[in-house]
């Protein structure tokens, strides 16, 4: 068995700010956003959580290229400390796996308030450090009360308000299955369209076992046929969902013989020449690249 090689060295070793050189620059508009203020709460609040990522020291300048972390650079800068713990990495790569998320999805960031929050940090110094109303902190920290696993676990990787989680909570573990389905198949978790599917599911299937009285700019006959639809509506899905693997597949095999038959130069001049709309359209087919064309 071959040994593994590090990316970096394991010990985080502290380095002066003076003595870090940032690959990038941002604009000053940058410092008044909200991620950033956010960052310099949380330094100040709790400390620098994540080390910056510098290479190992240039032997002329005695200096350190920062890889990843100049927000936190700047935010320490800000706040006037005079060093920072840093990671060293063994190669030049600027690459960390923060260059590949964009945001953190909405349930990792609850698990992570509440394993703040269970390991003694105060509430109201937490909210503090994310640059939070406290409202909105407790909101994300009670977001996945009332959700059943299986809605959960389709929610893992989703950013979505805890207007949502409320709208859900509403419904039994079934029906929030299906409205999670429903809204991750049409790329849309949001919490207008969670109260949409809210006011179109059966009193049946809804915790309280009965339906609001009035629903606001929506009349009963409004709310029946949405009722219908999306009961229609779901019927198709399951329908689509049990033939997709297969669909997907005939229709790569079949693009396949359609480029294959095209690279027979008899076959395209007798296309070009007897059905030349047929032909365009058999290229404009090898041309798609993915389902979503």
């Amino acid at each position: 068995m071959t040994g593994v090689t590090l990316g970096f060295v394991p010990e985080p070793i502290v380095v002066a700010i003076d003595d870090i050189l940032p690959t990038r620059g941002f604009p000053s508009s940058a410092l008044q956003t909200r991620n950033f203020r956010q960052i310099v709460s949380s330094i100040t609040e709790v400390g620098l959580i994540e080390p910056l990522s510098v290479t190992t020291r240039d032997t002329i300048t005695q200096k350190y290229t920062l890889l990843d972390g100049h927000l936190r650079l700047l935010a320490l800068r800000e706040l006037g400390r005079s060093d920072a713990t840093c990671l060293v990495a063994t190669d030049d790569e600027a690459y960390t796996y923060n260059n590949r998320v964009n945001r953190l999805a909405t349930v990792q960031e609850h698990y992570m308030i509440r394993r703040a929050i269970d390991r003694g940090v105060p509430p109201t110094r937490l909210a503090k450090a994310l640059g939070v109303d406290i409202s909105h902190l407790i909101a994300r920290v009670t977001l996945l009360d009332g959700l059943c696993m299986e809605a959960i676990s389709m929610l893992k990787d989703q950013q979505f308000s805890p207007a949502l989680s409320k709208a859900l909570r509403k419904m039994k573990p079934t029906r929030q299955v299906e409205c999670v389905e429903l809204m991750v198949a049409a790329n849309c978790v949001t919490a207008s369209y969670a109260n949409a599917l809210l006011v179109a599911t059966p009193a049946s299937a809804l915790v309280a076992g009965k339906k609001p009285s009035k629903v606001a700019g929506m009349t009963q006959e409004q709310i029946a046929k949405m009722e219908r639809e999306m009961s229609n509506l779901q019927a198709q899905y399951k329908l689509v969902e049990q033939t997709y693997g297969q669909d997907v597949l005939n229709l790569v095999l079949a693009r396949g013989y359609l480029g294959k038959l095209l690279e027979n130069e008899a076959v395209t001049i007798y296309l070009r020449e007897h059905y030349p709309e047929l032909h365009r359209e058999l290229e404009a087919i090898l041309e798609v690249e993915s389902i979503e064309q």
